[in-house]
Formats: C-alpha cells, structure tokens, sequence
C-alpha cells in the first residue's frame, strides 16, 4: 500500500570532528596550492591535443604526394637521398608514417631533424617551430613553473608539492559533497548548475557542480602525475602490483661515450618484417645503430601516448629475424600500472576520447581554483567583519 506524501529522508551523521577537520585540511590545501594548481591546469588544457595538433602542423608543410608517387621509397633509398642533400650531415634515424599526406621525419645528431617528401626524398625543411614552441612553453610552465637552469628544480618540487596537495583536494571533496541530509532536493542542489545565484551561492553551485561530475576523471589526472614526481608514489604502485621496485640511479655516472658511425645496412629488410608484425602500423621509427648492433623499430598504431598500441622490434640484420619484441602486454604489472598511470594523466592512454575527458577536467580544474580561492576569501572576509564588529560597536557606545 502506498502512503501518500511520504517524505524519506537518510542522515549522514559522520563523526562530528572528522568532517570539520576534512573541510580544514580541503581549504589549507586549496589556497596553499592554488595559484599554481591554477598554472598547472590552464597549462593542461593548452596541451590536450599537442600530439596531433604538432601532426597537424607537419602535413600543412606538405599536404600531398608527388603526382606520380605510388608507394613511399624505401628507407635505405630515402637516407641516401637526404644525405646527399645534406653534405656532411649523416642522418641517424627516420620515421615514416602510413599516412599517405604525411612527410617522413629524418633525424641527424644533436636532434636536429627534417620533414622530407617521402615519395622523391626531396626536402622540405625544418618542421613548422610555431606550434612547437607554443607547446615547449606550455610544457616548462606545467612542470616547471617557467622555471630555467639551475631553477627547474625548485620548480618541479613545487609543481610535485602542489599536484600531491590537489589529489588531497580532489579526495577530500568527494567526502565534502556528500550533503548531511540524503535527500533530492539537497542532492539537485549540487548536481547541477542553477541560474540566478548572488555570488556566494553561484561560486559554491559551480563548485559542487564541476567537482561533482570530474571527480572520478580529475582524481585519476591528478594521481597520475604523482609517480612522475617522487620516486617514492612509483615504487609504491610496484609493490601495491606485487613485485620490488625497480632499482634507482644504479651505479657511479660515467663520461659520455664517443659517438659510434651508424649504418643503414638491413634497414629496408627490417622494415618490411615491421610492416608484417604490425601490418596496421601508424608510425614506424628507427634509430641507427652501429652496423655490428641489430636495428630497433618502435611500432605505433595510435599517436604515441598509447603504450598498448606500441611495438618495439629487435631485428636481425643479417637475416630480418625478430630477435626480440617488446610490448606492452609483455611488461610486468608494475610495469604497466606505472605506464597506465603516466599516460592516464593526459588522456592519451584512452586515445582522442581520454585526451578530451582530460581537457575538460583540467578546464573544471580552473573554475575549482578560482571558485575555491572566492569562497576562502568571502569566508576570511566575514571572519574579519566579525572580529572587527564588537570592536567598532565599542568605540559607538563610548
């Protein structure tokens, strides 16, 4: 039987010291950390889509094969060519993409590198530095605060400080938004946006709202980058995967080595046994090596931030024999939990969809500052007005 006008309703009673205290420890945390969790999320929008915005710059330098082209020519061909072009500067790598309006990439010592038509070998200069540089900036400002030098230490550290102390925002506030009453009308309150709202009430609406819907996202973003900054959160998640840590820094440094002469030798073989592996390849690398070493090939089916869509294939020169194949279901489990984690923090591991969810919690992660830091100072400023009150009430009745 149905009771009409039944209100039902489920008090969340936690201890009444801890939830004051996870508000406390939520607020200190946001206004110590805030200005650069700000920087760092601004700066983590701007790189969102770096991989394919710097491939879409490459293509706009030479958008389609020559009129004759069939097929791109092969590695050894293609080097020769360029190293004619390029007296004196001996190419040590190239990548070659399968898509057929892209250049090939030809590398030479000292990272230099050329865009060069893959159908003729025919040059066609230094990739696009605009966009580059626009990401190489966004980059130093995310990790390092613009920090240079000597400095970029100081810088890392704060970057690792202020990324530790947003996963304990963003934790805490997943607590914080649970309402203390359980029912819809507290709920609808704080799942979504409401119109109308003086400026207290609609930076806490905005607040409640975005943390609400990025949490889960925000929190794996966030927790990602943790590893890269201490040493310690990496062994941590190897040994939460069962097995030791990898050893760190093993060994005195030792004086560069003398650059070896590299060579080609096999190299066309090698990358038709690629091509056969992986036959949905997107990008083959190679690097050149001594011509007594074998040739390592990275395979790339996605954009290069998806470790499980990536091959690297040790092969044989003399016979085009796989000698080794590293992939990612070959690592171990702290292997890739930590090459999850790293690539979880920039979407890039769940391709085009995961770097969007990531674009768009890092954009949530801007409103969260600035509506955080409002709310801390509408709430030091109401402090200060009660303190001062009793105090100007005094000298009236004097």
């Amino acid at each position: 039987m149905l009771v009409p006008n039944l209100r039902l309703s489920l008090k969340f009673k936690p201890m009444k010291t801890f939830r004051p205290l996870i508000f406390w420890l939520h607020l200190i945390a946001g206004v110590a950390a805030g200005v650069v969790v700000l920087i760092m999320s601004i700066t983590g929008v701007a790189l969102t889509y770096e991989k394919q915005m710097l491939e879409w710059a490459d293509r706009r330098a030479w958008s389609a094969p020559s009129p004759a082209a069939v097929r791109h020519l092969a590695p050894e061909t293609l080097l020769a060519k360029v190293a004619e072009a390029q007296p004196g500067a001996a190419p040590t790598g190239v990548t070659l993409r399968a898509n057929p309006a892209a250049p090939a990439t030809v590398t030479f010592d000292g990272n230099k590198s050329l865009l060069v038509d893959p159908y003729t070998g025919a040059l066609i200069g230094k990739p696009p530095t605009g966009l580059r540089d626009f990401f190489r900036t966004m980059t130093v400002w995310h990790r390092y605060l613009a920090l240079e030098g000597t400095s970029r230490a100081t810088g890392r550290a704060a970057t690792g400080a202020a990324n530790l102390a947003f996963l304990l925002i963003v934790l805490s506030g997943i607590y914080l938004w649970l309402p203390r009453v359980w029912t819809w009308f507290q709920f609808k309150n704080v799942l979504w946006f409401r119109g109308g709202l003086p400026g207290k009430a609609r930076d806490f609406n905005w607040h409640n709202v975005i943390g609400f819907w990025s949490a889960v996202p925000l929190a794996i973003v966030v927790a990602g980058a943790v590893p890269i900054s201490y040493p310690w959160a990496s062994n941590l998640v190897s040994r939460l995967a069962g097995e030791q840590p990898p050893a760190q820094g093993a060994g005195p440094s030792r004086p560069a080595a003398k650059p070896e002469p590299v060579s080609d030798t096999g190299l066309d073989a090698a990358w038709q046994r690629a091509q056969q592996q992986v036959p949905e390849w997107r990008t083959i690398t190679v690097r050149l090596s001594a011509a007594e070493k074998p040739l390592t090939l990275t395979v790339d089916e996605g954009y290069g931030g998806q470790p499980q869509k990536r091959e690297t294939l040790t092969i044989n020169r003399a016979t085009s024999e796989i000698a080794k194949l590293d992939a990612f279901s070959d690592l171990s489990p702290g292997r890739r939990a930590r090459s999850w984690l790293r690539f979880a923090h920039t979407g890039e591991f769940y391709g085009l969809a995961g770097q969007t969810v990531a674009g768009i919690v890092s954009a949530g992660g801007v409103v969260l500052v600035y509506t955080g830091l409002a709310l801390a100072w509408r709430r030091s400023w109401s402090w200060l007005r009660r303190r001062r009150q009793p105090a100007v009430e005094g000298l009236k009745a004097a």
